[in-house]
Protein backbone atom coordinates (compact mmCIF):
# COMPACT_ATOMS: atom_id res chain seq x y z
CA UNK A 1 0.00 0.00 0.00
CA UNK A 2 1.10 3.94 -0.75
CA UNK A 3 3.00 5.42 2.58
CA UNK A 4 2.01 8.74 1.97
CA UNK A 5 -0.45 10.74 -0.27
CA UNK A 6 -0.45 14.11 -1.42
CA UNK A 7 -3.96 15.64 -2.18
CA UNK A 8 -3.50 18.45 -4.58
CA UNK A 9 -7.00 19.57 -4.12
CA UNK A 10 -9.49 21.75 -1.70
CA UNK A 11 -12.61 21.59 -0.07
CA UNK A 12 -15.02 17.91 -0.03
CA UNK A 13 -13.14 16.07 -2.37
CA UNK A 14 -9.75 16.74 -0.55
CA UNK A 15 -11.77 15.74 2.75
CA UNK A 16 -12.76 12.80 1.10
CA UNK A 17 -9.60 11.60 -0.35
CA UNK A 18 -7.78 12.12 3.73
CA UNK A 19 -10.54 9.83 5.07
CA UNK A 20 -9.78 7.32 2.77
CA UNK A 21 -5.91 7.26 3.01
CA UNK A 22 -6.82 7.32 7.01
CA UNK A 23 -8.88 4.20 6.43
CA UNK A 24 -6.14 2.37 4.80
CA UNK A 25 -3.58 4.27 7.34
CA UNK A 26 -1.64 6.12 4.36
CA UNK A 27 0.01 9.44 5.96
CA UNK A 28 -1.58 12.36 4.45
CA UNK A 29 -0.18 15.72 2.99
CA UNK A 30 -2.51 18.54 2.62
CA UNK A 31 -1.80 21.69 0.12
CA UNK A 32 -3.61 24.91 0.47
CA UNK A 33 -3.48 28.07 -0.75
CA UNK A 34 -3.26 30.91 1.93
CA UNK A 35 -6.53 31.48 1.59
CA UNK A 36 -7.50 27.64 2.02
CA UNK A 37 -5.55 27.61 5.71
CA UNK A 38 -8.68 27.26 7.68
CA UNK A 39 -10.20 23.73 5.46
CA UNK A 40 -11.19 20.82 7.47
CA UNK A 41 -8.53 18.53 5.37
CA UNK A 42 -5.83 20.96 6.30
CA UNK A 43 -6.38 20.70 10.16
CA UNK A 44 -6.62 16.92 9.97
CA UNK A 45 -4.17 15.97 7.41
CA UNK A 46 -0.63 14.86 9.06
CA UNK A 47 1.01 17.17 7.46
CA UNK A 48 0.12 20.25 5.37
CA UNK A 49 2.44 22.43 2.83
CA UNK A 50 1.19 25.98 1.73
CA UNK A 51 1.35 26.40 -2.44
CA UNK A 52 0.81 30.34 -2.94
CA UNK A 53 -1.65 32.85 -3.19
CA UNK A 54 -5.56 32.98 -3.34
CA UNK A 55 -5.41 32.72 -7.07
CA UNK A 56 -6.00 28.78 -8.38
CA UNK A 57 -3.10 29.65 -10.87
CA UNK A 58 -0.70 30.68 -8.58
CA UNK A 59 -1.67 27.56 -6.30
CA UNK A 60 -3.94 24.32 -6.95
CA UNK A 61 -2.43 24.77 -10.65
CA UNK A 62 1.13 25.17 -9.77
CA UNK A 63 2.45 22.14 -10.68
CA UNK A 64 6.07 23.17 -9.64
CA UNK A 65 4.81 23.71 -6.41
CA UNK A 66 2.93 20.91 -5.86
CA UNK A 67 5.91 18.80 -6.58
CA UNK A 68 8.05 20.72 -4.64
CA UNK A 69 5.73 20.00 -1.84
CA UNK A 70 5.59 16.12 -2.67
CA UNK A 71 9.46 16.38 -2.27
CA UNK A 72 9.73 18.41 0.65
CA UNK A 73 7.07 15.76 2.58
CA UNK A 74 8.42 12.73 0.99
CA UNK A 75 5.19 11.33 -0.79
CA UNK A 76 4.86 8.93 -2.64
CA UNK A 77 1.73 9.59 -4.58
CA UNK A 78 -0.10 12.48 -5.22
CA UNK A 79 -4.14 12.33 -5.60
CA UNK A 80 -5.73 15.13 -8.00
CA UNK A 81 -9.70 15.01 -7.19
CA UNK A 82 -11.60 16.54 -9.79
CA UNK A 83 -10.96 20.04 -11.21
CA UNK A 84 -7.75 21.40 -11.24
CA UNK A 85 -5.29 18.87 -12.59
CA UNK A 86 -7.12 16.25 -12.46
CA UNK A 87 -7.17 15.51 -16.01
CA UNK A 88 -4.00 17.08 -16.81
CA UNK A 89 -1.88 15.07 -18.75
CA UNK A 90 1.43 17.10 -19.03
CA UNK A 91 0.84 17.07 -15.15
CA UNK A 92 0.37 13.63 -14.77
CA UNK A 93 3.68 12.74 -16.84
CA UNK A 94 5.23 15.52 -14.94
CA UNK A 95 4.15 13.23 -11.67
CA UNK A 96 5.64 10.10 -12.61
CA UNK A 97 8.88 11.80 -14.50
CA UNK A 98 9.66 13.23 -10.57
CA UNK A 99 9.31 9.51 -8.82
CA UNK A 100 5.81 9.45 -7.58
CA UNK A 101 2.33 7.89 -8.01
CA UNK A 102 -0.49 9.64 -9.99
CA UNK A 103 -3.61 8.40 -8.61
CA UNK A 104 -5.12 8.01 -11.76
CA UNK A 105 -4.76 6.78 -15.42
CA UNK A 106 -2.00 7.22 -17.60
CA UNK A 107 -0.84 10.63 -19.25
CA UNK A 108 -1.18 8.89 -22.59
CA UNK A 109 -4.48 7.56 -22.00
CA UNK A 110 -5.58 11.23 -20.45
CA UNK A 111 -4.09 12.74 -23.90
CA UNK A 112 -6.73 9.96 -25.50
CA UNK A 113 -9.89 11.06 -24.00
CA UNK A 114 -9.37 14.06 -23.53
CA UNK A 115 -9.93 14.99 -26.77
CA UNK A 116 -13.05 13.90 -27.77
CA UNK A 117 -12.45 12.91 -31.73
CA UNK A 118 -10.07 10.38 -30.62
CA UNK A 119 -12.17 9.40 -27.96
CA UNK A 120 -14.87 8.39 -29.77
CA UNK A 121 -12.78 6.72 -32.60
CA UNK A 122 -11.26 4.44 -29.87
CA UNK A 123 -14.79 3.87 -28.83
CA UNK A 124 -15.92 3.05 -31.28
CA UNK A 125 -12.83 0.42 -32.19
CA UNK A 126 -14.34 -0.84 -28.84
CA UNK A 127 -17.91 -1.18 -29.97
CA UNK A 128 -18.97 1.40 -27.86
CA UNK A 129 -22.10 3.39 -29.08
CA UNK A 130 -21.33 7.18 -30.31
CA UNK A 131 -23.37 9.82 -31.80
CA UNK A 132 -23.83 10.07 -35.28
CA UNK A 133 -21.28 12.23 -36.43
CA UNK A 134 -18.28 13.63 -38.75
CA UNK A 135 -15.88 10.98 -37.34
CA UNK A 136 -13.53 13.04 -37.32
CA UNK A 137 -12.00 16.87 -36.84
CA UNK A 138 -14.17 19.41 -39.67
CA UNK A 139 -11.63 20.57 -42.14
CA UNK A 140 -11.43 23.52 -44.20
CA UNK A 141 -13.81 22.33 -46.99
CA UNK A 142 -16.83 23.14 -46.60
CA UNK A 143 -18.53 21.72 -49.08
CA UNK A 144 -17.57 18.54 -47.76
CA UNK A 145 -18.88 19.73 -44.12
CA UNK A 146 -21.78 20.75 -45.60
CA UNK A 147 -22.31 17.40 -47.24
CA UNK A 148 -21.25 15.85 -43.37
CA UNK A 149 -24.23 17.83 -41.86
CA UNK A 150 -27.34 16.91 -44.65
CA UNK A 151 -25.98 13.02 -44.05
CA UNK A 152 -26.26 14.10 -40.23
CA UNK A 153 -29.17 15.40 -40.41
CA UNK A 154 -30.55 18.98 -38.62
CA UNK A 155 -30.13 20.30 -36.35
CA UNK A 156 -26.63 19.01 -35.70
CA UNK A 157 -23.89 20.33 -33.04
CA UNK A 158 -20.88 21.66 -33.65
CA UNK A 159 -18.41 20.65 -30.73
CA UNK A 160 -14.81 21.63 -29.55
CA UNK A 161 -12.43 18.54 -29.65
CA UNK A 162 -10.85 19.99 -26.48
CA UNK A 163 -13.57 21.35 -24.88
CA UNK A 164 -16.15 20.62 -21.88
CA UNK A 165 -17.85 21.56 -18.95
CA UNK A 166 -20.46 22.69 -21.62
CA UNK A 167 -17.65 25.26 -23.51
CA UNK A 168 -17.08 24.86 -26.95
CA UNK A 169 -20.20 23.84 -28.31
CA UNK A 170 -22.67 25.64 -30.79
CA UNK A 171 -25.90 24.12 -32.25
CA UNK A 172 -27.19 24.63 -35.86
CA UNK A 173 -30.37 24.26 -37.06
CA UNK A 174 -30.40 24.50 -40.60
CA UNK A 175 -27.44 24.94 -43.80
CA UNK A 176 -27.37 28.75 -43.75
CA UNK A 177 -26.08 28.83 -40.74
CA UNK A 178 -23.69 25.74 -40.83
CA UNK A 179 -19.75 27.10 -42.19
CA UNK A 180 -20.46 30.54 -39.76
CA UNK A 181 -21.30 28.36 -36.83
CA UNK A 182 -18.71 26.47 -37.51
CA UNK A 183 -15.42 29.42 -37.78
CA UNK A 184 -17.18 31.10 -35.02
CA UNK A 185 -16.52 27.68 -32.27
CA UNK A 186 -13.12 27.22 -33.87
CA UNK A 187 -12.23 30.90 -33.15
CA UNK A 188 -13.88 30.49 -29.43
CA UNK A 189 -11.41 26.85 -29.11
CA UNK A 190 -8.47 28.26 -30.11
CA UNK A 191 -8.62 31.50 -27.46
CA UNK A 192 -10.26 29.14 -24.77
CA UNK A 193 -8.65 25.58 -25.10
CA UNK A 194 -5.42 26.32 -27.74
CA UNK A 195 -6.81 23.96 -30.38
CA UNK A 196 -8.88 24.85 -33.02
CA UNK A 197 -10.08 21.31 -33.88
CA UNK A 198 -13.61 21.26 -33.63
CA UNK A 199 -16.23 17.99 -35.42
CA UNK A 200 -19.90 17.89 -35.95
CA UNK A 201 -22.30 15.53 -34.43
CA UNK A 202 -26.14 15.00 -34.63
CA UNK A 203 -28.06 17.32 -31.92
CA UNK A 204 -30.65 15.44 -30.23
CA UNK A 205 -33.50 16.86 -29.22
CA UNK A 206 -34.84 15.82 -25.37
CA UNK A 207 -32.18 13.53 -24.31
CA UNK A 208 -31.06 11.95 -20.84
CA UNK A 209 -27.11 12.41 -19.33
CA UNK A 210 -26.75 8.73 -17.91
CA UNK A 211 -23.18 7.91 -17.35
CA UNK A 212 -21.50 4.59 -16.51
CA UNK A 213 -18.94 4.39 -14.01
CA UNK A 214 -15.93 1.91 -14.51
CA UNK A 215 -12.77 0.96 -12.46
CA UNK A 216 -9.67 -0.47 -13.63
CA UNK A 217 -6.77 -1.71 -12.99
CA UNK A 218 -4.47 -1.19 -15.47
CA UNK A 219 -3.62 -4.78 -15.44
CA UNK A 220 -6.26 -6.05 -17.62
CA UNK A 221 -8.59 -6.03 -15.03
CA UNK A 222 -12.02 -4.01 -15.52
CA UNK A 223 -15.47 -3.77 -13.85
CA UNK A 224 -18.36 -1.47 -14.12
CA UNK A 225 -20.44 -0.33 -11.00
CA UNK A 226 -23.81 0.38 -13.01
CA UNK A 227 -25.10 3.69 -14.24
CA UNK A 228 -26.33 7.27 -12.94
CA UNK A 229 -28.88 9.45 -14.29
CA UNK A 230 -27.51 13.37 -14.19
CA UNK A 231 -30.20 15.04 -16.69
CA UNK A 232 -31.21 17.77 -13.93
CA UNK A 233 -28.49 20.18 -15.17
CA UNK A 234 -28.07 24.06 -15.65
CA UNK A 235 -25.65 25.18 -18.27
CA UNK A 236 -23.93 21.33 -18.65
CA UNK A 237 -23.56 22.16 -15.02
CA UNK A 238 -24.97 18.59 -12.80
CA UNK A 239 -27.39 19.92 -10.04
CA UNK A 240 -28.73 16.37 -8.81
CA UNK A 241 -27.76 12.60 -9.75
CA UNK A 242 -29.26 9.50 -9.03
CA UNK A 243 -28.35 5.87 -9.27
CA UNK A 244 -29.38 3.62 -11.33
CA UNK A 245 -30.97 5.38 -13.85
CA UNK A 246 -34.40 4.99 -13.99
CA UNK A 247 -36.73 3.61 -16.88
CA UNK A 248 -33.62 1.87 -18.52
CA UNK A 249 -33.59 -1.46 -20.28
CA UNK A 250 -32.36 -4.02 -18.44
CA UNK A 251 -30.72 -5.26 -22.15
CA UNK A 252 -29.65 -1.85 -23.45
CA UNK A 253 -28.24 -0.71 -19.59
CA UNK A 254 -25.84 -4.25 -19.85
CA UNK A 255 -24.64 -4.30 -23.72
CA UNK A 256 -23.35 -0.36 -22.97
CA UNK A 257 -22.09 -1.56 -19.64
CA UNK A 258 -20.27 -4.45 -20.65
CA UNK A 259 -19.20 -2.46 -24.06
CA UNK A 260 -17.41 0.19 -21.36
CA UNK A 261 -15.25 -2.69 -19.59
CA UNK A 262 -14.13 -3.53 -22.57
CA UNK A 263 -12.68 -0.23 -24.09
CA UNK A 264 -11.04 -0.23 -20.99
CA UNK A 265 -9.41 -3.38 -20.86
CA UNK A 266 -8.72 -2.52 -24.97
CA UNK A 267 -6.98 1.20 -24.20
CA UNK A 268 -5.20 -0.47 -21.06
CA UNK A 269 -6.91 2.18 -18.41
CA UNK A 270 -6.10 2.33 -14.83
CA UNK A 271 -7.95 4.03 -12.04
CA UNK A 272 -11.74 5.34 -11.82
CA UNK A 273 -13.77 6.41 -14.47
CA UNK A 274 -17.02 7.76 -16.36
CA UNK A 275 -18.08 7.10 -19.35
CA UNK A 276 -20.96 9.92 -20.17
CA UNK A 277 -24.15 8.98 -22.87
CA UNK A 278 -26.92 10.94 -23.93
CA UNK A 279 -29.48 8.65 -23.64
CA UNK A 280 -32.77 8.77 -26.02
CA UNK A 281 -35.18 6.18 -27.38
CA UNK A 282 -33.65 3.50 -25.86
CA UNK A 283 -30.48 4.39 -27.78
CA UNK A 284 -26.95 5.32 -25.92
CA UNK A 285 -24.79 7.73 -27.57
CA UNK A 286 -20.78 8.00 -26.22
CA UNK A 287 -19.98 11.76 -25.47
CA UNK A 288 -16.70 11.83 -23.07
CA UNK A 289 -15.05 9.78 -20.73
CA UNK A 290 -13.72 11.35 -17.61
CA UNK A 291 -10.69 9.94 -16.59
CA UNK A 292 -10.89 10.53 -12.43
CA UNK A 293 -13.39 10.30 -9.83
CA UNK A 294 -17.34 12.70 -10.50
CA UNK A 295 -18.72 14.78 -7.79
CA UNK A 296 -21.34 12.17 -8.06
CA UNK A 297 -19.60 8.83 -7.33
CA UNK A 298 -21.22 8.64 -3.56
CA UNK A 299 -24.78 7.77 -5.59
CA UNK A 300 -23.09 4.69 -6.88
CA UNK A 301 -20.82 3.75 -4.08
CA UNK A 302 -23.99 3.67 -1.70
CA UNK A 303 -26.05 0.98 -4.29
CA UNK A 304 -23.10 -1.02 -4.55
CA UNK A 305 -21.41 -0.53 -1.22
CA UNK A 306 -17.92 -0.35 -3.22
CA UNK A 307 -15.69 2.73 -2.28
CA UNK A 308 -14.51 3.94 -5.42
CA UNK A 309 -11.50 6.71 -3.72
CA UNK A 310 -10.42 3.32 -1.94
CA UNK A 311 -10.25 0.99 -5.20
CA UNK A 312 -8.44 4.38 -7.02
CA UNK A 313 -5.38 4.09 -4.37
CA UNK A 314 -5.36 0.20 -4.01
CA UNK A 315 -5.10 0.67 -8.23
CA UNK A 316 -2.18 3.60 -7.52
CA UNK A 317 -0.18 1.01 -5.23
CA UNK A 318 0.06 -1.62 -7.83
CA UNK A 319 -2.79 -4.24 -6.85
CA UNK A 320 -5.35 -5.94 -8.98
CA UNK A 321 -8.74 -5.24 -8.20
CA UNK A 322 -10.02 -6.46 -4.93
CA UNK A 323 -13.63 -7.22 -7.14
CA UNK A 324 -14.94 -8.93 -10.48
CA UNK A 325 -18.07 -8.14 -12.29
CA UNK A 326 -19.92 -10.98 -10.34
CA UNK A 327 -19.36 -9.18 -7.15
CA UNK A 328 -20.99 -5.57 -8.18
CA UNK A 329 -24.75 -6.00 -6.87
CA UNK A 330 -26.71 -2.99 -7.50
CA UNK A 331 -29.09 -2.63 -4.70
CA UNK A 332 -31.93 0.09 -3.82
CA UNK A 333 -31.36 3.77 -5.08
CA UNK A 334 -29.63 6.99 -3.86
CA UNK A 335 -29.89 10.16 -4.49
CA UNK A 336 -27.48 13.11 -4.41
CA UNK A 337 -27.74 16.51 -4.09
CA UNK A 338 -25.29 19.49 -5.15
CA UNK A 339 -25.28 22.01 -2.53
CA UNK A 340 -23.52 26.15 -3.16
CA UNK A 341 -23.01 28.88 -2.54
CA UNK A 342 -25.28 30.90 -4.39
CA UNK A 343 -28.01 32.61 -4.91
CA UNK A 344 -31.03 30.11 -5.42
CA UNK A 345 -32.50 32.79 -8.02
CA UNK A 346 -29.54 34.48 -9.68
CA UNK A 347 -27.08 31.34 -8.93
CA UNK A 348 -24.75 34.71 -7.96
CA UNK A 349 -21.73 33.17 -6.07
CA UNK A 350 -22.28 34.08 -2.03
CA UNK A 351 -18.81 33.54 -0.16
CA UNK A 352 -18.73 34.94 3.73
CA UNK A 353 -18.73 33.41 6.58
CA UNK A 354 -20.79 30.04 8.08
CA UNK A 355 -22.52 31.45 11.07
CA UNK A 356 -24.49 27.83 11.50
CA UNK A 357 -24.12 24.35 9.72
CA UNK A 358 -26.50 21.43 10.30
CA UNK A 359 -25.87 18.50 8.86
CA UNK A 360 -28.68 16.40 8.15
CA UNK A 361 -29.16 12.95 9.41
CA UNK A 362 -31.09 9.34 10.23
CA UNK A 363 -30.92 6.24 8.53
CA UNK A 364 -29.81 6.46 4.79
CA UNK A 365 -28.89 10.00 5.04
CA UNK A 366 -25.18 11.30 4.44
CA UNK A 367 -23.20 14.67 3.98
CA UNK A 368 -20.15 14.98 1.87
CA UNK A 369 -18.76 18.74 2.97
CA UNK A 370 -16.24 20.35 4.23
CA UNK A 371 -18.25 23.26 6.25
CA UNK A 372 -18.36 24.06 10.02
CA UNK A 373 -19.23 26.54 12.34
CA UNK A 374 -17.19 29.64 11.71
CA UNK A 375 -15.71 28.86 8.63
CA UNK A 376 -15.46 31.46 6.00
CA UNK A 377 -16.43 30.09 2.30
CA UNK A 378 -13.39 32.00 0.20
CA UNK A 379 -14.26 33.79 -3.43
CA UNK A 380 -11.78 32.38 -5.42
CA UNK A 381 -12.85 28.91 -6.66
CA UNK A 382 -15.77 26.74 -7.05
CA UNK A 383 -19.53 27.40 -4.81
CA UNK A 384 -19.75 23.63 -4.25
CA UNK A 385 -19.81 23.42 -0.35
CA UNK A 386 -21.68 20.20 0.21
CA UNK A 387 -23.28 17.17 -1.26
CA UNK A 388 -26.74 15.57 0.22
CA UNK A 389 -26.51 12.10 -0.46
CA UNK A 390 -29.44 9.52 0.52
CA UNK A 391 -30.26 6.09 -0.16
CA UNK A 392 -33.39 4.10 0.15
CA UNK A 393 -34.44 0.32 -0.70
CA UNK A 394 -36.55 1.92 -3.73
CA UNK A 395 -36.34 5.21 -5.26
CA UNK A 396 -39.47 6.60 -3.46
CA UNK A 397 -37.97 6.19 -0.43
CA UNK A 398 -34.69 7.41 -1.05
CA UNK A 399 -36.75 10.54 -2.56
CA UNK A 400 -38.56 10.95 0.48
CA UNK A 401 -35.26 10.65 2.27
CA UNK A 402 -33.84 13.55 0.45
CA UNK A 403 -36.83 15.56 0.91
CA UNK A 404 -36.61 15.45 4.75
CA UNK A 405 -32.57 15.59 4.63
CA UNK A 406 -33.42 19.07 2.91
CA UNK A 407 -35.33 19.97 5.09
CA UNK A 408 -33.19 19.45 8.08
CA UNK A 409 -30.23 20.95 6.64
CA UNK A 410 -29.47 24.52 8.13
CA UNK A 411 -26.43 26.36 6.53
CA UNK A 412 -26.51 30.31 7.48
CA UNK A 413 -24.37 33.47 7.16
CA UNK A 414 -24.12 32.93 3.50
CA UNK A 415 -26.81 32.34 0.32
CA UNK A 416 -27.15 28.09 -0.78
CA UNK A 417 -28.86 26.96 -3.73
CA UNK A 418 -30.82 24.64 -1.07
CA UNK A 419 -34.35 26.43 -1.57
CA UNK A 420 -34.08 25.56 -5.44
CA UNK A 421 -33.41 21.65 -4.09
CA UNK A 422 -36.20 21.66 -1.93
CA UNK A 423 -38.17 22.81 -5.21
CA UNK A 424 -37.28 20.13 -7.75
CA UNK A 425 -36.97 17.00 -5.49
CA UNK A 426 -40.86 18.06 -4.58
CA UNK A 427 -41.51 18.42 -8.92
CA UNK A 428 -43.80 16.09 -10.05
CA UNK A 429 -41.91 15.61 -13.79
CA UNK A 430 -38.78 14.91 -11.24
CA UNK A 431 -40.49 12.28 -8.83
CA UNK A 432 -41.71 10.34 -12.04
CA UNK A 433 -37.94 9.88 -13.38
CA UNK A 434 -36.49 10.17 -16.68
CA UNK A 435 -36.76 13.86 -17.34
CA UNK A 436 -34.62 15.44 -20.07
CA UNK A 437 -31.02 17.72 -19.81
CA UNK A 438 -33.21 20.45 -21.22
CA UNK A 439 -35.77 19.99 -18.43
CA UNK A 440 -34.30 21.94 -15.34
CA UNK A 441 -33.29 25.17 -17.62
CA UNK A 442 -37.56 24.98 -18.74
CA UNK A 443 -38.26 25.35 -15.95
CA UNK A 444 -36.51 28.01 -14.25
CA UNK A 445 -37.64 29.94 -17.54
CA UNK A 446 -41.18 29.54 -16.66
Amino acid sequence: MLDKVLIANRGEIALRVLRACKELDIKTVAVHSKADSELMHVRLADESVCIGPAASSESYLNVPAIISAAEVTNASAIHPGYGFLAENAAFADQVEKSGFIFVGPKADTIRLMGDKVSAIQAMKRAGVPTVPGSDGPLTDDHEQTLQIARKIGYPVIVKAAAGGGGRGMRVVHNEAALINSVQVTQSEAASAFGSDVVYLEKFLQKPRHVEIQILADGQGNAVHLGDRDCSLQRRHQKVIEEAPAPGIDEEARKKVADACVKACIDIGYRGAGTFEFLYEDGGFYFIEMNTRVQVEHPVTEMVTGIDIVREQLRIAAGLPLSIKQEDVKISGHSFECRINAEDPQSFIPSPGKVTTFHAPGGLGVRVDSHLYDGYTVPPFYDSLIAKVITFGPDRATALARMRQALDELVVEGIRTNTALHRDLVRDRSFQAGGVSIHYLESKLED
